[in-house]
């Protein structure tokens, strides 16, 4: 009898790589000449990262910097949230937030996803924020894989703890 294969569907996202990508973003406001004296800054609040410009222009231009580092440190941009522009004062601030985890209701449609479209004899399971995936035949598993990588999801997804 073959032992059953798996992998986890996650989506985490690596704390230090997003606070790395704050403190390169904060370098390159306060050392660019279009940042000089619009009291632009980027820097954690809590869990989440608040961004502030004099102008909304240039918050939004704060918020592409950070984009644009998140995206070289192969943080998925699926999984920022950020608020648009607010007023505060004579200050802009933007909020923003970098989801990890499935939600159920992601979750259930993964697992109709793979039940509908995946190979016969795959079993997915929620478990929490993730969903594992198990199947007799390995081949079978990276089907699903590939499957996966294949759909326009709102949410990053990552495969773990492949056995």
């Amino acid at each position: 009898m073959a032992s059953e294969s798996s992998f986890d569907i996650v989506n985490k996202v690596d704390r230090q790589e997003v606070d790395n990508a704050v403190n390169q973003a904060a370098k390159e406001i306060s050392q660019r000449f279009d940042f000089k004296n619009v009291d632009a800054g980027i820097k954690w609040s809590g869990e989440a990262i608040d961004l502030q410009a004099s102008t909304e222009e240039r918050v939004n231009a704060v918020l592409d910097v950070f984009k644009d580092k998140l995206v070289k440190r192969q943080i998925s941009l699926k999984g920022l949230q950020a608020d648009d522009p607010k007023l505060s004062g004579k200050i802009y601030k933007i909020n923003a937030t970098i989801d990890a985890g499935i939600t159920q209701e992601n979750a259930k449609k993964l697992s109709k996803l793979i039940r509908d479209e995946g190979p016969k004899g795959v079993k997915a399971q929620i478990q929490g924020e993730e969903l594992r995936v198990s199947s007799k035949s390995r081949d079978d598993l990276q089907a699903v894989q590939a499957l996966i990588k294949g759909q326009d999801l709102d949410f990053a997804v990552q495969f773990v703890n492949y056995r």
